[in-house]
């Protein structure tokens, strides 16, 4: 059997790498904690098999556990191929890994080349992946120039980041990566990502960005909900240049009720976020919040949110912080030509930056 190895020096050079298709043959809970961008799961062993194997081989004996388990691999295997792979032509070339790339990924990989197929396998698995992540998001420099929109809560700025992007500009939706809206009442459906996932999302997105052309991505603390952000991107965001987005508080309130509709709706949901601000703000305060939502106020707690939360928060962050404004952009109404002129303004700031 030939080597069916194959080592990347790289993150770049991995996504790279040519094939046709990525399958991670892992089994369904490894591959949903994370896998490599655009990899199929097709794994070898389900969840409880490889429970099942791993039990025996640390209670039993690691010759049972390598024969059953190599019945299951092969059997599954086989499964794979014909239900999943049958519509493959003679030269498909797809690339497999496992954990470490060792005998679930060799094995599988080993039935593809005997039907014919450029069957390669990732040397190092899944491990050399994440190895080659962390070097990329937390040992070496980001290689691409950050721009940030800035602004207050309510400023479009996650909207006017698609446009821009819809526009031909380079952009990064660090919130979109992390189905979150950066605030505390930025919960998505479906949750987070876990942090590996996260990180791979990200890093994957950062490798298809040209680094002599800018990059334009919002303002964020260091943490987007429950997930962080890696220590070269949170260090390339904070040397950022700023362009800052300003809306009037009747736009940016009228904005909000709509992008939140869904939380503005869930009266009790949003009493319960709210209730831990009791010690930061008062009780006198989230008590009258409280009384807007009791209302129906939706407009009215929003306005205050912003005067009496987010708008302080916001402006103690940029005390703390030395930024570089290289321009302001007025948002007016924030509806869709108003949108469509702050995106303008923004790309008429991005041809004054110097080049590289």
């Amino acid at each position: 059997m030939r080597s069916m190895a194959i080592s990347f020096a790289s993150l770049p050079a991995l996504y790279a790498h040519g094939f046709d298709t990525v399958i991670d043959v892992r089994s369904p809970a490894e591959h949903a904690e994370d896998h490599l961008p655009g990899a199929m799961n097709l794994p070898v062993l389900d969840n409880e098999e490889r429970a099942r194997v791993g039990t025996i081989y640390v209670q039993e004996s690691p010759f049972l556990a390598r024969k059953l388990g190599a019945a299951l691999v092969f059997r599954n295997a086989a499964n794979a191929i014909e239900q999943s792979l049958s519509h493959q032509e003679g030269g498909w070339r797809p690339l497999v890994y496992c954990w470490r790339g060792g005998q679930r990924s060799g094995s599988f990989t080993w039935m593809l080349q005997q039907i014919g197929w450029r069957a390669e396998v990732i040397d190092g698995g899944y491990r050399t992946y994440r190895r080659l992540v962390n070097r990329y998001l937390y040992d070496d420099p980001l290689p691409h120039r950050f721009v940030a929109l800035d602004g207050f809560t309510g400023t479009a700025k996650t909207d006017l980041l698609k446009l821009l992007q819809s526009r031909g500009t380079q952009a990064l939706d660090l919130e979109g990566l992390a189905n979150h809206r950066g605030s505390m009442l930025g919960a998505m459906p479906g949750g987070q990502p876990s942090q590996k996932a996260f990180e791979s999302a990200l890093a994957g997105a950062l490798c298809g960005l040209d680094p002599t052309r800018p990059v334009v991505v919002e303002a964020e603390s260091s943490k987007i909900g429950e997930r962080n952000l890696p220590p070269s991107v949170w260090a390339a965001l904070k040397a950022a240049p700023r362009i800052e987005v300003q809306a009037a508080i009747a736009a940016r309130t009228g904005y909000l009720v709509r992008a939140y509709d869904d939380i503005l709706s869930d009266a009790d949901g949003l009493r319960e976020r709210l209730e831990y601000l009791r010690q930061y703000r008062g009780h006198e305060v989230v008590d009258g919040w409280f009384d807007l939502i009791a209302s129906g106020d939706k407009a009215g707690v929003t306005r205050a949110l912003m005067e009496q939360h987010y708008d302080p928060s916001y402006l103690k962050s940029r005390k703390a912080h030395d930024t570089r404004v290289i321009g302001q952009v007025q948002a007016g109404l924030l509806d869709a030509p108003g949108l469509d002129a702050a995106v303008s303004q923004i790309e008429d700031l991005l041809q004054r930056l110097p080049r590289t």
